[in-house]
């Protein structure tokens, strides 16, 4: 767990200060020399595997620094912070009315397929989007079964998503896993008639200007809407800005408010804190809670009191957004599987 403590304690000496200082405010000198700081403990090696840091307040970018033969041309891959972004693209179709209700049954996208389990065809794109479709997966937690290796290594990653056997009846727990983003994505090329990658090009990426990334491909063409995404993370620090303002761009529209907030809104708990590996004495530990593939938690330090809105991947792949400090916050790094019992999650 050491490496994930440190990451996390790096969030708050990055972090804090600045929010010490006012949320109307750039960073003062006060708030420089402190970054500055925390420059030095990662090219001295205290903070390692560090890769990329941004930080934006006021739609101003604040702070940008690269480690470890990284830059800002390099392509790093998201992980699972990619989900976040497929909550995105669920919303643009949900707009774009490609797709008529998240209440959909999953199944509909898929005539051909039979279910075992009766059950399935209950399944809903809004238990998907919120990891309550009931499959038997545990990844968050460690307890198992861990299923996206198994899809991985499967020839078609869709139709062994399709197959996972139902352990809980849709809709009533959250259950950290891989296959349901894929199932989403796989959906979206359904109700749209494009490619995933076709659908994001023109409704999201072009749209903000992002056009040098890297999809990873499963074996039938469908693109991995579950993570392993590769991007820039100044591309990572326009989407986190697109959603601090609720769905718009330099004032142009690209997701409707609503959607926005209704996906960030996280109102589900999972019985873990992030804070709590930032081994800040006195802060107040909350559970973090769960949206449409967006996390949320509540942070109470010395004084401060705020929520912080973030996609999240393993090694340290995160999109951070602050709304009381109008502030965009994106961290890069390759501490894979350090995470204890959490060495899975991604």
């Amino acid at each position: 767990m050491e490496i994930s403590r440190k990451l996390s304690h790096l969030l708050h000496l990055l972090v804090l200060p600045i929010l010490f200082s006012s949320p109307s405010q750039g960073l003062a000198q006060y708030d420089s020399l402190r970054l500055d700081s925390m420059h030095q403990l990662i090219t001295t090696g205290q903070y390692p595997n560090i890769h990329a840091v941004l930080v934006q307040q006021s739609a101003e970018l604040q702070y940008e620094a690269y480690f470890g033969g990284y830059s800002a041309d390099s392509l790093h891959d998201t992980r699972s912070a990619f989900k976040s972004i497929t909550s995105l693209l669920a919303g643009i179709a949900l707009d774009k009315g490609y797709l008529k209700s998240l209440d959909t049954p999953l199944l509909e996208f898929f005539p051909d397929f039979t279910p075992e389990d009766p059950r399935k065809q209950q399944i809903s794109l809004r238990h998907l989007l919120e990891m309550k479709g009931g499959l038997r997966a545990e990844e968050f937690y460690g307890i198992g079964p861990y299923l996206e290796d198994e899809m991985w290594e499967s020839d078609n990653w869709v139709k062994y998503s399709l197959e996972v056997p139902i352990k809980d009846e849709p809709g009533l727990n959250f259950s950290y896993n891989s296959c349901e983003p894929m199932l989403v994505g796989a959906a979206l090329s359904k109700a749209t008639g494009k490619s995933i990658m076709d659908f994001s090009k023109e409704y999201l990426f072009e749209p903000l200007g992002i056009s040098d990334y890297r999809w990873t491909i499963s074996p039938g063409g469908y693109g991995m809407t579950a993570g392993s995404f590769f991007m820039k993370p100044r591309d990572m620090l326009k989407l986190g800005e697109m959603v601090l303002r609720e769905g718009n761009w330099q004032g142009q529209p690209i997701i409707s408010t609503p959607w926005v907030r209704t996906s960030t809104r996280c109102l589900t708990p999972i019985d873990f804190s992030f804070v709590r590996y930032s081994r800040l004495d006195n802060a107040q530990l909350q559970s973090a809670r769960y949206g449409y593939y967006w996390y949320k938690e509540r942070l109470r330090y010395q004084g401060i009191d705020t929520v912080v809105l973030f996609a999240s991947g393993n090694g340290g792949q995160y999109i951070m957004i602050l709304p009381d400090w109008d502030m965009v916050v994106v961290f890069t790094g390759g501490n894979y599987g350090n995470w204890s019992y959490l060495s899975k999650f991604c």
